[in-house]
């Protein structure tokens, strides 16, 4: 089967994953009950305070103001019911983000060096991951981070066949991984870790013209994506609004209607405002020390032992759980191939593509070792698809592909099959839903 077809067969199998049942249920759903209204914020101009960067809700925002989306439903509670089809312009570019990922992944293996069948794969894997299919959606970010993140990957990886300057692909590079950096700061992992590799290939090589011409241009683009983006954000919320109480006075002059006009305090340019806000959302970032029913600590993620559910509606269940197939089968993958390279550490035999896959799983998985906030299983989402990419490395280096691949992917398709009722929302009876809660700790 030919590279094409490959193609093809993961992006409609992705598509119709991704968008069989789109719309259900019509209720709020999860994390919808924050970002609807930060969504909405964009239309009243009312200034809002988010920990996250605005590129996400920028996006669905904008897309929604093209089919004439009025801001009218509150997002009070999760399982609201919604008042017409309205929400379902706001779920649409998520799920399309989410579609979009496998065939970004299946062009990255394929452009480190798997052969296509294994390549092939990978972007199955992805397809038919029952966590990754159910966080993208609905109104949420994630799918975003994931898409521009890994096609920065694959654009640094292309910008390596090219040997003039400027390099394009190089260029792309910082763009999509500062767009990533502007949907979650978790994104600025994908702009740090190839110019990591490239500041290690400068120091080795002691080509430091280099500094000039790989490290430095692909940043500054990436910082000039995330000003801009913020730009924008601060520019269309230009009145006072909720937000008000987490900045300063100076900032709030700013607003229009805000209660400082008679204040004598300078109001604050953009600079400062782009400054005050960032370092505000880092403030807000370490004071989330709330615990949750369904948080897990990073060190449960590997295992999946706490899944996370979004929406109950009597035998109707949304559940955040994994394929346990793909998800427990990239655990072994991942420790059988730190144990490989341990063992090739000691005749120095290890390649590049190695480290890269190795190193991408623990920088996106460190930071979460001493982070005090709560944390949820999608965390893991950056660190886990870097483990599905060591487990379609493995089975390339194996001798009988073809075999591994038919008997994998059957039981894979089986596995996302029978707990697909959990990501879609499906009603089960509870004898039916009682046997796909395999642990205590999954209720």
């Amino acid at each position: 089967m030919g590279k094409k077809w490959q193609i093809i067969i993961i992006l409609t199998l992705s598509l119709l994953t991704r968008f069989i049942f789109f719309g259900h249920p019509n209720e709020t759903v999860f994390d919808e009950v924050h970002f609807g209204k930060f969504i909405s914020g964009y239309y009243t101009r009312e200034y809002f305070f988010d920990i996250h960067p605005p590129l996400g809700k920028l996006a669905i925002a904008g897309f929604a103001k093209l089919f004439d989306f009025e801001p009218e439903f509150a997002f009070t509670d999760i399982g609201d019911k919604y008042p017409d089809q309205q929400y379902m312009m706001l779920r649409f570019l998520p799920s399309l983000a989410g579609a979009l990922l496998p065939v970004v992944i299946y062009l990255l293996l394929i452009q480190v060096g798997l052969n296509p069948l294994a390549s092939f794969l990978g972007g199955l894997l992805i397809v038919f991951e029952n966590a990754l299919l159910a966080q993208s959606r609905y109104i949420l970010l994630d799918s975003f981070l994931l898409l521009f993140g890994f096609l920065s990957f694959l654009l640094y990886f292309k910008s390596k066949d090219q040997t003039s300057y400027p390099k394009l692909h190089l260029i792309l590079f910082g763009f999509f991984a500062g767009l990533a950096v502007s949907v979650k700061w978790t994104g600025l992992s994908f702009l740090m870790l190839p110019l990591l590799f490239e500041f290690i290939q400068v120091i080795r090589t002691k080509s430091f013209k280099k500094v000039f011409t790989v490290l430095i241009p692909p940043f500054l683009i990436a910082c000039l994506v995330y000003f801009v983006i913020f730009l924008a954000h601060l520019t269309l919320l230009n009145k006072s609004g909720q937000g008000d109480p987490f900045m300063s006075i100076g900032f709030q002059k700013t607003l229009i209607g805000n209660r400082y006009a008679d204040d004598k305090a300078t109001p604050s340019n953009i600079f400062q405002k782009f400054t005050e806000l960032n370092a505000e959302m880092y403030k807000a970032n370490q004071r989330l020390t709330a615990e949750h029913p369904y948080s897990s600590p990073w060190y449960s993620w590997p295992l999946m032992t706490r899944p996370i559910y979004y929406w109950v509606n009597a035998n109707e269940r949304i559940y955040l759980i994994g394929n346990p197939i793909i998800w427990w089968a990239s655990a072994v993958a991942l420790l059988v191939f730190v144990l490989s390279l341990l063992k090739n550490l000691k005749s120095k035999t290890i390649n590049n593509l190695s480290i890269f896959l190795i190193t991408g799983y623990v920088i996106n998985i460190l930071p979460f070792i001493g982070v005090k906030r709560v944390m949820f299983l999608y965390h893991y989402f950056t660190a886990y698809i870097f483990a599905i990419m060591i487990l379609a490395w493995l089975i390339n280096q194996r001798k009988n592909p073809k075999i591994i691949f038919g008997v994998l992917m059957t039981i894979i398709v089986l596995s996302f099959l029978f707990f697909s009722p959990l990501s879609y929302g499906l009603e089960l009876s509870p004898k039916a839903y009682e046997t796909r809660v395999w642990f205590n700790s999954w209720k």
